[in-house]
């Protein structure tokens, strides 16, 4: 079953005051970039970003990376449908659509939306209303409205993938929501549980309640992985997945990749979750000369089954030889297409111990490495 979601940010906020918000700081990061993350970890297939044409730095920012991008519409519908045609020809069966401005949303609301989907052409999460609701006129009650039945929307809304295509093909348009799109085609729409802290960002004293809310359920981790492969015989070596010519190779039980592992081990050290050793055993012979990347995959698919997006990742390669430095943009880019992250989230480089010890005498190859995971 392919899924996608479609974070529809090309809105101009303006009631938010100042820049667009989803491009203003909340709790040290942009609110586009806390709900990008949230959705990367819900493991969907592909992630569409809607932009306004007016945000040409987010465009080149975004460009290349790992998501799909299109461009807004005149109107919230318009964007969506923008969003829905880019993902022609990919497949998809299921695919949600979230405002970019409700950053808290949890990965139990996701996953929610996507279990109905099962059973259901249309799911979306709602929040029943509990306050008595009055209506008013110049800061005046001037009525009571019975709130029995009623419930406060809330995104991702999730929909079979055909059926909300044809939905905003048929729809005239101003549909408040996607919702309003479907039922007006006679879709059922299925209510899961909402989430309160899933809040939209609307007006300036929204920032200081989602940052609360977001810095209540933070959970960071940092894990450390330190690895040592001696040479051999051989006339290349494998790092941080690129083969590098050299007059030596690394020993191993597997392809001795001494920087995936370090990054490997510090990924499973962030979780306490030992170390590769107990996850793949050298003793087990269906792992001799294994590619690293089954090892870092493991260990990037266990941080995201435990609900934790890795944030970056820092690999220090201490040799001499071979020079690491026209090799380094390579590996980065390796690891960061392994782990599912940009290049800017990776960080590999090299250092000498000054001739001192068994790599200063050329003997082998050591690896510090250091993962930062975000509970997502």
């Amino acid at each position: 079953m392919t899924t996608a979601a479609i974070i529809v940010a090309a809105g101009r906020g303006q009631r938010a005051g100042g820049a667009p918000k989803q491009w203003r700081v909340l709790a040290g990061r942009r609110v586009a970039d806390w709900t990008l993350d949230r959705f990367r970890a819900a493991g969907l297939d592909h992630i569409v970003l809607v932009l306004s044409e007016e945000d040409r730095r987010a465009w080149e920012e975004f460009e290349g990376t790992d998501l799909i991008l299109a461009r807004g519409g005149l109107d919230r519908a318009g964007s969506v449908r923008n969003g829905l045609r880019s993902l022609v020809g990919l497949g998809v069966e299921k695919v949600v659509i979230h405002d970019v401005a409700r950053p808290c949303v949890s990965p139990d609301t996701i996953a929610g939306v996507l279990a109905a989907l099962e059973t259901h052409a249309a799911a979306a999460p709602g929040l029943a209303v509990t306050d008595a609701l009055w209506t008013g006129d110049e800061a005046r009650v001037t009525g009571t409205q019975d709130r029995a039945g009623l419930y406060a929307a809330q995104t991702p809304q999730g929909f079979h993938y055909d059926v909300i295509v044809a939905a905003h093909d048929a729809h005239p348009g101003g549909a408040a929501d996607d919702v309003e799109v479907a039922r007006a085609a006679g879709i059922e729409v299925a209510i899961v549980p909402g989430d309160p802290d899933n809040i939209k960002i609307t007006r300036p004293e929204d920032f200081a309640r989602a940052e609360r809310i977001l810095g209540a359920f933070m959970d960071i981790r940092l894990g450390n992985g330190y690895d040592v492969h001696r040479f051999g015989p051989g006339d290349h070596v494998i790092l941080c997945g690129v083969k590098v010519p050299h007059d030596r190779g690394l020993q191993g039980h597997s392809d001795a990749d001494v920087g995936m592992h370090a990054v490997t081990d510090a990924i499973y050290g962030a979780l306490a979750r030992g170390d590769i050793g107990q996850h793949f055993p050298p003793s087990d012979q269906q792992w001799k000369g294994a590619a690293s990347e089954v090892f870092l995959r493991h260990a990037v698919d266990l941080a995201a089954g435990m609900g934790f997006a890795i944030s970056n990742a820092d690999c220090t390669l201490v040799c001499e030889q071979p020079k690491i430095g026209p090799h380094a943009d390579a590996m980065r880019a390796e690891m960061a297409r392994i782990m599912g992250l940009r290049a800017d989230q990776v960080s590999v480089k090299a250092t000498t111990s000054e001739r001192l010890g068994f790599t200063g005498r050329g003997e082998g190859i050591a690896a510090i490495a250091t993962a930062c995971l975000v509970r997502a």
